[in-house]
């Protein structure tokens, strides 16, 4: 496995962008740190998407506290429908594979403020 840091810093008005270095794989995990006193305020929203493609890693809302996530994404089979586990069933998930760099989108995290993404890849 590989791990990105990237810090990220808002500007005055709470927004930032940022970007990870490109690579190639499945992410296994994201992971937002919220360290010390310079941390992003309570309720920051965070948009992480395929830099080129636009496929969702992660969105959330009015985030207080460092956190970890395992995005997966919904299965299909050759004509495009959701794969299930069963007829009726539960939809199959798998790891998101990404050959692109990824976007880092904030807002609501305070003015000149700081925090990082760890991003870990198969």
């Amino acid at each position: 496995m590989r791990r990105f840091k990237v810090p990220v810093t808002t500007d005055g008005s709470g927004n930032a962008t940022a970007y990870s270095p490109r690579f190639a794989g499945k992410i296994h995990s994201v992971q937002y740190v919220k360290d010390g006193a310079n941390a992003y305020a309570d309720g920051v929203d965070f948009t992480i998407t395929a830099a080129e493609t636009g496929e969702n890693v992660w969105t959330e809302s009015n985030v207080n506290a460092s956190a970890v996530r395992y995005p997966r994404a919904s299965t299909h089979n050759q004509a495009g429908a959701a794969a299930l586990f069963a007829a009726g069933g539960t939809g199959v998930l798998d790891k998101i594979a990404v050959v692109d760099k990824l976007k880092i989108v904030l807002a609501q995290g305070g003015a000149n403020k700081v925090g990082a993404f760890h991003i870990l890849v198969d």
